[in-house]
Formats: structure tokens, sequence, C-alpha cells
């Protein structure tokens, strides 16, 4: 059985792995991490408001806010009136956003592809599949 030490050892060591890996995929990265968040939230959920991808992201509105207006000013993110409730505006991506974030994507999931099958066993991308799963259940405490 686990002890509070074993888990203070492990939290420290994934802590600083997942931190590794984030630089390491920020490197490979077109966008700042906040800007990259919103676009691929954008893309995967649809349309929102400022306060919900906010709220999703664990930042203030007004960072939000701040986002979502440069993003606006490139080009990648357009606003519209919200059907259902005119009193709220809704976020979606542009078509440029889409293209840009999609060479992104292809960027980034390409160096990690390349070096999951480059440096890892079938055996170790199972147990990195597995490994998934539980970090993703992390992000949602």
């Amino acid at each position: 059985m686990p002890t509070a030490t074993d888990s203070g050892v492990l939290a420290s060591e994934l802590r600083v792995v997942l931190g590794r890996l984030m630089r390491r995929l920020r490197a490979e990265h077109a966008f700042s991490l906040s800007h990259g968040a919103a676009l691929g939230r954008l893309d995967r959920e649809g349309p929102q408001t400022t306060v919900a991808l906010a709220t999703a992201e664990r930042v203030r509105p007004q960072s939000m806010g701040q986002t979502l207006a440069e993003l606006e000013t490139q080009g990648l993110v357009s606003r519209r009136p919200d059907e259902t409730d005119g009193r709220k505006t809704l976020l979606e991506l542009t078509a440029e956003g889409r293209r840009v974030l999609s060479e992104d994507r292809q960027r980034r999931e390409g160096w990690l592809a390349e070096a999951l099958d480059e440096s890892f066993s079938a055996s170790e991308r199972q147990t990195l599949k597995r490994a998934v799963s539980l970090l993703a259940r992390l992000t949602e405490l």
C-alpha cells in the first residue's frame, strides 16, 4: 500500500517530468500556452463565451478576454451574437484559425509521434497510452 511519502515523491517526479515535457512541446508550438489552449478548446468544443472559456481553462475572465482579443486581432477568432441569448457574444475559430491550429498540431504531434516511434517499444507505448487516461483524471480533480 502506498504511503504518503511514496505519493509525495511520485507527485514531485511527475511534476518535474511533465514540466520538462511541456517545455519541449512549447518549443514546437507556434502559440503561447494561453493562445494555444483557447484555440484548441474552441476547436474541440465549438463557439463559447469568454467566461466559459476562462472557467474551463481556470483563468480570470479578464485574462481570457485579453487572450481572445489578441487572437481576434490576428484573425484567428471572430465574435458573433449568441442566437439563444442576444446579450452574450460567442467566440469561434475563423477559417484561418483552423488552418494555423492544424499546422501547429501537425508540427507538435509530428515531433511527439516520431519520438514515440523511434524511442519506445510497442509495450512502452501501451504503458504510456494507459498513463494518458490516468493523467487526464488528474486534470479533472
